[in-house]
């Protein structure tokens, strides 16, 4: 599991004084970062091999500006071409907000996924969630 410390900027906040929900699309990007560098180590853009294809969010508490963010990240599926990561947002000790997005190994040359390759593979498999993600959210929120 990957952890993010973000700290709200007040740019971040809507009218009605809370973060938002547009925000987390950033903020688990900047959590992915370490993704990222598990496929391209030399972060050079010009070797990108990634796209996503899907991204959601549920919002089960508000996320106030002032006080910073945690963000935890980890991999709940992995697939021949494909990865499906876990977000959750806590404030305060308490989960405020989960994410998915689904990432897909890809090649921009011929426009088709590609099979993650074996090494990039071992890598992801020591960062899957051994157990289910709520019940890993569930644990977590109690610590």
């Amino acid at each position: 599991m990957f952890t993010e410390t973000i700290k709200p900027r007040f740019l971040e906040t809507d009218a009605l004084g809370h973060i938002n929900n547009n925000t987390y699309g950033v903020w688990f990007e900047a959590a992915r970062d370490e993704i990222f560098r598990i496929f391209m180590p030399t972060a050079n853009i010009k070797e990108w091999n990634l796209i996503m294809a899907h991204s959601s969010f549920d919002f089960l508490k508000e996320v106030f500006w002032g006080k910073e963010v945690i963000v935890k990240t980890g991999i709940s599926k992995l697939g021949n071409s494909s990865i499906e990561l876990s977000h959750a947002v806590y404030q305060n000790g308490k989960l405020c907000t989960i994410g998915k997005c689904i990432l897909i190994h890809y090649n921009f040359t011929t426009k088709i996924s590609v099979k993650i390759p074996d090494k990039i593979r071992l890598e992801l498999e020591s960062h899957l969630f051994a157990e289910s993600w709520p019940a890993l959210l569930a644990e977590l929120e109690l610590l």
